[in-house]
C-alpha cells in the first residue's frame, strides 16, 4: 500500500539515485523485486539495469553484446556478471594451483633432504663403528709390547695383522670423516627447519586464499539450522531495504507538501487580482 502512495518516476528516481550513490547494488534490486508488484516492475526497468551495467563493469560497454538490441540490459548485466564471475573464478583458481604446486615442492624438497640427511646419519653410525674397531686394533698393538698368554695374545697380534693401513693415519682420516658427516648433517637440519618453515607459510597462504566464511560457518551449522539463519537473513535484508525506500518516500512526499503549501497563498494572491 505504502509504495502506491508515490508516482512511478519518483519511485524510478529514487531507485537510480540509490545506483548513483553507490547504496544500491543487484542483489538491492533482486530483494526490492520481490517485495510488491510496483517494485517488481520497476526493477526490471532497462534504465537502472543499464545504470548499473556502468557502474559494476566500467571497462564494459553493453553495445559489445552481439544481441544488445533484443536482449534486456538485465540480461546483459546477468550474462557479463557470470562471465566476470567465472573469470574471477578461475583466476583463483590459478593462484590456489599456485600454491598448492609450492607445497608440493616444498614436501619434495623435505622428503629429499630427510633421505639424504638419514644417509649421512647411517653412514656416521658405520664411520664410528668403524673408528671403535681401530681404536681396539690400536689397543691391541700396544698390547702386543706387555706380556700376555698366549692365547689373548694370538688374539690381538691376528687383529693387527688384518689392518693393512697404518692405524694412526686410518684413524686420522675416520674421524676428519665423522666430522664432515655431522656438518652435513647439521646443514640438513637447517635446510629442513628453512623449507618446513616455507611450507608451513604456504599452507597457510593456502588455507588464507581458500577460506570462505560461509562455508567454514556451515560446518559447524546443521543444514535445518542453515536454512532457517538464511531466510530470516534474507528478510532482514528485506526489511532493511524497504526501510530505506519508505523513509525516502516519506522525504518526498514531505518535501512537496511544504513546496505545495509555500505555493497556496501564490495562488490565492493571484485568483484575488483576477476578482478584482
Amino acid at each position: 500500500m505504502w509504495a502506491s502512495t508515490l508516482p512511478d518516476e519518483l519511485w524510478r528516481r529514487i531507485l537510480e539515485i540509490g545506483i548513483e550513490s553507490s547504496k544500491f547494488s543487484y542483489k538491492d534490486l533482486c530483494c526490492l523485486s520481490i517485495t510488491c508488484k510496483l517494485l517488481n516492475r520497476l526493477s526490471s526497468d532497462d534504465s537502472l539495469w543499464s545504470s548499473l551495467f556502468f557502474a559494476d563493469f566500467p571497462q564494459y560497454s553493453i553495445n559489445q553484446h552481439p544481441s544488445s538490441s533484443s536482449v534486456s540490459n538485465k540480461s546483459l548485466y546477468k550474462i557479463r556478471y557470470e562471465k566476470v564471475r567465472e573469470q574471477k573464478r578461475l583466476a583463483h583458481r590459478r593462484v590456489v594451483l599456485r600454491i598448492q604446486s609450492e607445497i608440493n615442492e616444498h614436501s619434495r624438497r623435505i622428503q629429499e633432504m630427510e633421505l639424504r640427511s638419514a644417509e649421512e646419519k647411517e653412514k656416521m653410525k658405520n664411520t664410528v663403528a668403524e673408528l671403535l674397531n681401530l681404536r681396539k686394533i690400536r689397543q691391541a698393538s700396544v698390547a702386543l709390547n706387555v706380556w700376555q698368554p698366549e692365547i689373548v695374545r694370538g688374539k690381538q697380534k691376528q687383529m693387527v695383522e688384518q689392518c693393512n693401513v697404518p692405524i694412526d693415519n686410518r684413524i686420522h682420516a675416520i674421524e676428519m670423516e665423522i666430522k664432515l658427516c655431522k656438518q652435513q648433517i647439521q646443514g640438513f637440519e637447517k635446510a629442513l627447519r628453512v623449507e618446513k618453515k616455507r611450507m608451513q607459510t604456504a599452507k597457510e597462504k593456502l588455507a588464507s586464499v581458500e577460506y570462505h566464511p560461509l562455508r567454514e560457518f556451515n560446518l559447524s551449522v546443521s543444514p535445518v539450522d542453515e536454512h532457517d539463519m538464511r531466510r530470516k537473513r534474507f528478510k532482514n535484508i528485506i526489511k532493511c531495504k524497504v526501510l530505506i525506500l519508505s523513509t525516502l518516500s516519506m522525504q518526498f512526499e514531505l518535501y512537496f507538501f511544504r513546496k505545495s503549501k509555500c505555493l497556496l497563498p501564490e495562488l490565492g494572491l493571484q485568483e484575488c487580482n483576477v476578482m478584482l
